[in-house]
């Protein structure tokens, strides 16, 4: 063979390997395109506890809950890792994948220290609520202002160049907003406290008017047709995972003599905030998924392949579980009718953006004690405390001592919240001032713990499972001086408390939730290691190859994607 010709064949197979490299390239970024989902839908389940997968699985249909477990991957183990488990937060960190430490939404409320009131974790005086009365409601004037870091959305809206939408849907406005983050293109929620006019709402921060498919929705019946009687989807006498209809364990709603089906809504709207019964019950359920599949309609959600993400909050399950307790056959009757909802949902999705085209995950933002009373009733250690009473007394305890009166500004979230000019102003030692206070807290019978923060506010306590809790939920700017914690099975007492259930803590009953992962890019199996809610934001950007958001603390589970 000649110089010239080995020239040639050695150019030639340079050809065909460029060639090669070139046509592989392609196909890996085929195959990585392919691996997208065209939708993530992240769906919370307010105040759902871990075992109501369990405890109900058996009355579930195929297409809901089970769907998602039996050909999706179930975490089986997941908990928050912080205090206190609040709904606000719960969002925060579930779609930014970090905890209030660093995100900065502390509670669903939090006292401000420089404007020296309560604050709402969406609370933002600069925006105008759309849809609504501005004149008439707060409720509308919210925004994501005062979540300090990123979501999965906002970076998957940053990665496509704002092309990949972000849709949030749900009852609450933090339940709405948070989720979907700063660089949403809407967050919608419903106009139902303070005698709201039930319109499906947003703010300014997202637009100047509403959707014309958002305005045909309010002006239609689906709303109202919720008006409705309550009663158990199947015989009462079936529901033998649940304890009797008739206890004193319950809320009994305005206009009813007790707290047993059937709710007649229509009859009860006038006394107990009209549209507010809707939520209420679980319609308001039923009312977020009809709206939420108008929305992947409307706005086109998975219709191409840039990943869009649409956030769905199931209100209603906190409003029963607050009203009657985990032991009630209205919150197994609310999961059972939920399970209906999904499958509907999921219909949808099938539907509208294609089977195996899409991704959903599926958890809550805290679970929930049973009732005090009813654990007191089958001698398991509960209680009330009143806060209030406490406040009271520890003032006036201070100003024995110190001789200055009203020291303590706020108690809120389980924190103490002192007045730190006055204590400057009379020249007090701080450090000796929270030690007395920390000495004065522990004599309250159910108070088992107290923590001092340091001069500059730092979480300063020993190691140990609750206290790392509480250091992650602890934010050096926004958070109190001193902070208490209960006995387990104990919550403040309040008129609203003293029937049905509340949460907040660092135990299993409140930090023990769901997490299930199922569709496009997602194995089938299920797990009992210990995962993390700040797990599942990177998880999902994992997936969809785009960064993490800024403050993620969680790590991507390898072993859910396929």
């Amino acid at each position: 063979m000649s110089i010239f010709e080995v020239h040639i064949n050695t150019i030639m197979k340079n050809i065909i390997l460029t060639l090669f490299i070139i046509l592989s390239c392609c196909d890996i970024k085929a195959q990585n395109e392919n691996i997208k989902p065209k939708l993530v839908v992240g769906i919370v389940i307010d105040q759902m506890r871990y075992d109501y997968l369990t405890r109900f699985y058996n009355r579930y249909g195929n297409g809901g809950f089970k769907r998602m477990i039996n050909d999706g991957f179930n975490c089986k183990n997941n908990h928050f890792n912080y205090i206190p488990t609040k709904t606000g937060p719960g969002h925060a960190s579930i779609f930014t994948g970090t905890t209030p430490k660093y995100h900065g939404i502390l509670g669903n409320d939090w006292y401000d220290k420089d404007l020296r009131q309560n604050v709402n974790c969406v609370q933002d005086d600069t925006v105008l609520a759309v849809g609504t009365d501005t004149n008439q409601t707060k409720d509308g004037k919210m925004s994501p202002n005062r979540m300090l870091t990123t979501t999965f959305a906002d970076e998957n809206r940053l990665f496509t160049q704002m092309k990949g939408k972000t849709i949030g849907i749900s009852i609450k406005h933090r339940g709405a907003i948070l989720p979907a983050g700063h660089a949403a293109n809407a967050a919608f929620w419903l106009d139902y406290e303070h005698n709201g006019n039930g319109n499906w709402i947003t703010s300014s921060y997202y637009m100047k008017d509403l959707p014309q498919w958002v305005k045909n929705f309010n002006k239609s019946n689906i709303t109202e047709s919720y008006f409705k009687v309550w009663n158990t989807l199947y015989d009462i006498n079936s529901y033998t995972e649940s304890g009797s209809d008739l206890n004193a364990f319950e809320r009994i709603f305005k206009g009813k003599e007790s707290a047993t089906f059937p709710y007649d809504l229509q009859t009860l709207k006038k006394d107990n905030g009209n549209f507010k019964i809707i939520a209420e019950s679980p319609f308001g359920n039923s009312l977020i998924t009809d709206f939420a599949i108008q929305a992947i309609d409307a706005e086109g959600l998975g219709k191409d392949d840039v990943t869009d993400v649409l956030t769905v909050s199931y209100s209603s399950t906190d409003k029963v579980g607050h009203d009657f307790g985990p032991n009630s056959v209205e919150i197994q009757d609310t999961y059972l009718r939920l399970d209906l909802d999904l499958e509907r949902l999921f219909n949808a999705l099938d539907d509208k953006v294609g089977k195996g085209e899409y991704t959903v995950f599926l958890s809550s933002d805290h679970g929930t004690p049973h009732v005090p009373k009813y654990l007191l009733s089958n001698k398991i250690p509960a209680g009330l405390f009143d806060e209030s009473k406490m406040f009271d007394e520890m003032n006036a305890f201070l100003e024995k001592e110190v001789q200055v009166s009203n020291l303590i500004l706020s108690r809120i979230n389980n924190q103490i919240y002192l007045d730190h000019d006055k204590i400057n102003a009379n020249d007090l030692d701080l450090k000796d001032l929270k030690q007395r206070i920390a000495l004065r807290l522990l004599k309250y019978k159910l108070i088992d713990k107290v923590y001092i923060t340091s001069e500059i506010n730092q979480f300063v306590g020993p190691d140990g499972f609750l206290e790392t809790l509480l250091n992650n939920g602890h934010s050096q700017k926004r958070s109190g001086d001193l902070m208490f914690v209960y006995n387990p099975a104990v919550f403040k007492d309040t008129q609203w408390n003293r029937t049905g259930t509340d949460h907040h803590s660092g135990f299993n009953y409140d930090t023990h939730v769901p997490l299930i992962f199922y569709g496009k890019g997602i194995k089938h199996g299920e797990t009992l290691q210990k995962t993390e809610i700040t797990d599942i934001a990177p998880t999902i950007s994992a997936l969809l190859g785009i960064s993490f958001p800024n403050a993620t603390i969680g790590k991507p589970l390898e072993f859910v994607l396929d």
